[in-house]
C-alpha cells in the first residue's frame, strides 16, 4: 500500500479553517509568527505558546487541526463532485484586492468562472424588499455597469438579485457572495439565479459545503463583496441596513461609495439620504458611475436600443401621465376616451417600457 501523498499548503489551509475557534483573525496571527499554514500544522505546543493573541482553546485547535486531514480531503472530493475549486491566500488565482482587508478570508469556495476573481468589479447592492422603484433602477444600473465591469452582489432577494440577474441579461459578467456553503440555496426562490450564476458568472463563499446561513455571517460575507470590488453601489436601504455595512466597509479599505436617491419620504432610501449627508457620491447613472471611476475596462459596444413607434393617440395618452404615481380613473377621465379603449393603450405602453402599475391602482410614467 502506497504512503498518503504530503499534506499540500492549501490543505493545511483548509484543516485550520475547519478547525473550531480559529476565525479569520486567529489564523492571520498564525500565519504571521509562523509564516504558512504548513508550519502552523506541523508546530509543537511549545511554539503555539508563543503566538500572541490566541486563547488556549484556540492555541489547542491549532495543534489538532493536522488531524482534520481526512475530513478536508473528504471536502475537497464532494466540492469537486458539486463542480467547484477551493482558491487558497496562497494561490495565485486568489484575488489581490482582497488582502486589502483587516481580515480576508484565508480560503474562498468557488463554483464558475474563477476569473472573475481578477477583473475589475463593483457591486451593487440594497434592500432586500426592494420596491418596483429600486428593481427598475437596479437593472438600468447593472446592465450598464455590466458592459464594463464584473458586477458583485450577495445573492439575496431585492436589489442583490435583481442586479445579478439584469447583469446576465446584459451579457455581462457577475460574482455571487453567499453568507453559506456553495451547496445551501438561499434563499430557495433564487434557486434558478443560483444555477445560472453557476454557468455563467461565480458564486464564492469562505464557508465549507453544507454551512447553514446563519444571521452573524452576512456582515462577514459583506466584507468579501467590498474587497472584491472598486466601488460599492448602494440602491436602496433603510437607515438601519446591511447594505450600509457594505457601505462602511468599502470607505474602510479605500473603495468608492455611491448611493442613489429615492423619494424624501420613502423608508427604503433612507439609508441612501443619509449616505449622501454623509458625503456619497450621489448616482443617477451607470455612464456618471464610469466616468467617475475612469473606465479602463474592456469595453463592449451597448445593445441597439429598439425604436418605439406610437401613433398619435397612444402619444396623446403618454403625455397625460407624470413621473409619480397618478390615479388611473383621473388620467381615464382627462383622456376621454372609453374604459376599454384606455386599457388597451396603457397596456401596450407598460409592454414597452413606458409606463408603470404601483400600488393602489396607481400609475406612473417611465422615463
Amino acid at each position: 500500500m502506497s504512503p498518503s501523498p504530503p499534506m499540500t499548503e492549501t490543505q493545511a489551509i483548509m484543516c485550520l479553517s475547519f478547525s473550531p475557534g480559529i476565525g479569520a483573525v486567529a489564523y492571520w496571527r498564525l500565519i504571521a509568527h509562523f509564516g504558512d499554514a504548513l508550519a502552523v500544522c506541523a508546530a509543537p505546543a511549545t511554539a503555539l505558546r508563543e503566538v500572541f493573541g490566541l486563547s488556549e482553546r484556540q492555541r489547542r485547535a491549532a495543534l489538532a487541526a493536522s488531524s482534520l486531514l481526512p475530513s478536508v480531503v473528504a471536502e475537497e472530493e464532494r466540492l469537486a463532485r458539486l463542480g467547484g475549486v477551493s482558491v487558497s491566500h496562497s494561490q495565485p488565482e486568489y484575488p489581490e484586492k482582497l488582502r486589502q482587508l483587516a481580515d480576508p478570508p484565508p480560503l474562498l469556495y468557488a463554483a464558475g468562472d474563477i476569473s472573475l476573481l481578477q477583473k475589475r468589479a463593483v457591486a451593487v447592492v440594497g434592500a432586500r424588499s426592494a420596491s418596483s422603484y429600486g428593481r427598475r433602477v437596479t437593472s438600468s444600473f447593472a446592465k450598464g455597469l455590466a458592459r464594463h465591469l464584473v458586477v458583485v452582489s450577495g445573492m439575496a432577494l431585492g436589489i442583490d438579485g435583481e442586479a445579478h440577474t439584469a447583469a446576465l441579461a446584459a451579457g455581462g459578467k457577475s460574482i455571487g457572495v453567499l453568507g453559506c456553503g456553495l451547496d445551501v440555496v438561499y434563499p430557495s426562490g433564487n434557486a434558478h439565479l443560483f444555477a445560472a450564476m453557476r454557468e455563467k458568472g461565480l458564486l464564492v463563499s469562505e464557508y465549507p459545503l453544507g454551512t447553514p446561513p446563519d444571521p452573524f455571517r452576512f456582515p462577514a460575507r459583506n466584507r468579501i463583496i467590498a474587497g472584491l470590488s472598486e466601488a460599492v453601489l448602494v440602491v436602496e436601504a433603510a437607515r438601519r441596513s446591511g447594505s450600509l455595512i457594505t457601505a462602511q466597509m468599502a470607505l474602510d479599505i479605500g473603495r468608492e461609495v455611491f448611493a442613489v436617491p429615492g423619494q424624501v419620504d420613502s423608508a427604503k432610501s433612507a439609508g441612501c439620504h443619509w449616505l449622501l449627508q454623509e458625503g456619497a457620491r450621489i448616482a443617477l447613472s451607470a455612464d456618471d458611475m464610469l466616468a467617475e471611476l475612469g473606465d479602463g475596462a474592456e469595453r463592449k459596444p451597448a445593445a441597439v436600443e429598439r425604436e418605439i413607434t406610437l401613433t398619435d393617440e397612444q402619444t396623446a395618452v403618454l403625455a397625460l401621465f407624470e413621473t409619480y404615481p397618478q390615479n388611473r380613473e383621473v388620467i381615464l377621465a382627462r383622456s376621454q376616451l372609453s374604459a376599454a379603449h384606455f386599457s388597451e393603450i396603457v397596456m401596450y405602453l407598460e409592454l414597452e417600457g413606458l409606463l408603470e402599475t404601483v400600488p393602489g391602482d396607481m400609475l406612473r410614467r417611465l422615463s
